[in-house]
This record gives structure tokens, C-alpha cells and sequence, in this order.
């Protein structure tokens, strides 16, 4: 399981374009919906902070926990009330003091464990650190990404604080996906700083993250698709034609919301995950 390193320093610039607002609303309301609107709340894979500090806007008692230094460096500077902990720590063996209302986890920060043991022993220690029936909400990348969206597909953007190239190589016998990020930094003296990381990630199937679920000891809940949730067709207020010509979010390819909006007729998490980029998976503590 790979740290960011030189790109934490361009992270947040680079993924200004996440709706990170609108996230954190659908998980606060699933948060609500089962009765938790306050307390401890931990987030893993916490990068830079970004949904920890809305959960904590929100009333939430916040822990972060992320693997990587350089990242929680940035989301410390962001943290000068202390009201947040954060921890340096692999998800893979976090330790914690006691036990939280809910365990969340976004940007497909579950994708970067590799082995489904791994993955299973996370869902573990989740379980293990779960109040009773404490929540835990996680999304993922689908199938449909690595597939059709992601592939041997290559991604660039050039900024004047720096710039990036994102090449992928799938495996589909492994279902692995390589990451090659090549990143230039803007430096004080106008020059750039050329950094190199290599991050794999791996797709589940919805199945196997049932399975995985169960075998931990919690509940299966639900299943969401990610992209559906982030529409909001009120942006548009009345214009029909302005809300049939958006892109449905978070797709690389152009889908008109319309075609969104059938699709959300089917929310059965096999055909979500051949028909979605991402997808979010609930599930709970069985009660101690």
C-alpha cells in the first residue's frame, strides 16, 4: 500500500473538482438516517483532511487516519483548533482508544488494499472499533471504471503551481490497476520540481465486498451509486435543456443526467457496479 509523497503537495489543487461538499451531505444524511448526527466519527484514508473537516463543521468528533506523513502534514496546517486527531497509521492495523459511532472511508481509498485478506482485516478491526450497531460507509471504484473508463487510459493537467501526467495499465486477469503519476512542483526560484510515484489499486466485486463484510462480523446494509447521489438537478432550477446537456458527475466519458436518472430505477449492486464509476457500500456492527 503506496504513500503519496510528492504529490500531496498538489493533491487539493489537483482534485479542486471532487464534490467533496456533496459527499459529505449524502454521508451525513445516511449518518442520520440510522440515528447517529453526533460523536466520534473516524475517517480512513483521511489524505489531506478535506471530509474530515466537514464532518467536523457538521458536529462530528473527527480521527483521521491516513499512511501517508506528507498528507496529514497538510491536513494538520489546516487543523489549528485541534478539534481533529489525526493519525499516522496503516488502515491495515489502526489502533485507536476506543470505539466511534462510525468508520468512514472516500476516494476509493479501499481500492489501494490489494489482497482481499488485507481488505478483510481492515473490515476487522473496523467492526472491532465500531460503537453497537455503529455504522461504516465506504466507497469504491467499480468494476465499470477500471474497465471501461480508466483501462490504458492517460490523464493530464498543467497548472502554474505545477502540473501532472496519469497514466494507467490495467490487468484485468489481476484486476489491478498501475497508476504511473508523473509531477512537476512549482518551486520559489520559478523552477520545477519533478516528482515520480507509482500506486496500484485494486477491483472488487460487489460480491466479494459482501463477503468480506460478513466474514468481518457485520451487517450488509446497502448499496448506493455514487454518481447518482451527486446529481442534483435543482442547479439548473427549471432549464430542462441545461439539466439534459450536464455530465452526469464524476464520469470521464459524457453522460447526460436523463440517462442518469434510469439508471437509478436499478440500484441491485451487481448491475451498479457495471454501470457506475463508483459506488458506495453500508454496513454495521451486529450489537455486542
Amino acid at each position: 500500500m503506496e504513500a503519496y509523497t510528492g504529490f500531496a503537495e498538489v493533491y487539493d489543487m489537483f482534485m479542486d473538482n471532487v464534490p467533496y461538499e456533496k459527499w459529505a451531505k449524502n454521508i451525513i444524511n445516511i449518518l442520520k438516517e440510522h440515528g447517529i448526527e453526533d460523536g466520534l466519527v473516524l475517517e480512513l484514508g483521511c489524505g489531506t483532511g478535506r471530509m474530515t473537516r466537514l464532518l467536523s463543521d457538521a458536529g462530528y468528533d473527527m480521527i483521521g487516519v491516513d499512511i501517508s506523513e506528507e498528507m496529514l502534514l497538510i491536513a494538520q496546517e489546516n487543523n489549528a483548533d485541534g478539534k481533529i486527531l489525526y493519525l499516522n497509521q496503516d488502515m491495515r492495523e489502526f489502533e485507536l482508544y476506543g470505539t466511534v459511532r462510525a468508520v468512514i472511508s472516500v476516494c476509493d481509498s479501499m481500492n489501494y488494499i490489494l489482497e482481499k485478506e488485507d481488505l478483510t482485516q481492515v473490515f476487522k478491526l473496523v467492526n472491532n472499533y465500531l460503537d453497537p450497531k455503529g455504522l461504516f460507509i465506504f466507497d469504491v471504484n467499480t468494476l465499470y471504471k477500471y474497465e471501461e473508463l480508466l483501462g490504458d487510459s492517460v490523464f493530464c493537467e498543467n497548472r502554474e503551481e505545477g502540473s501532472f501526467i496519469w497514466e494507467n495499465y490495467y490487468d484485468s486477469e489481476n484486476r489491478i490497476n498501475e497508476y504511473d503519476l508523473t509531477i512537476y512542483v512549482k518551486t520559489e526560484n520559478d523552477l520545477y520540481e519533478r516528482y515520480e510515484e507509482v500506486h496500484y489499486q485494486k477491483a472488487y466485486s460487489y460480491s466479494e465486498l459482501i463477503d468480506m463484510i460478513e466474514t468481518a462480523g457485520m451487517d450488509y446494509l446497502d448499496v448506493k451509486p455514487v454518481d447518482v447521489e451527486d446529481v442534483d438537478a435543482n442547479d439548473s432550477g427549471d432549464d430542462t435543456n441545461n439539466i439534459k446537456n450536464k455530465e452526469c458527475a464524476y464520469s470521464k466519458e459524457i453522460v447526460k443526467i436523463t440517462d442518469c436518472y434510469e439508471k437509478e430505477e436499478n440500484t441491485d449492486g451487481n448491475d451498479i457496479e457495471r454501470k457506475y464509476e463508483k459506488m458506495y457500500i453500508i454496513a454495521s456492527e451486529k450489537g455486542k
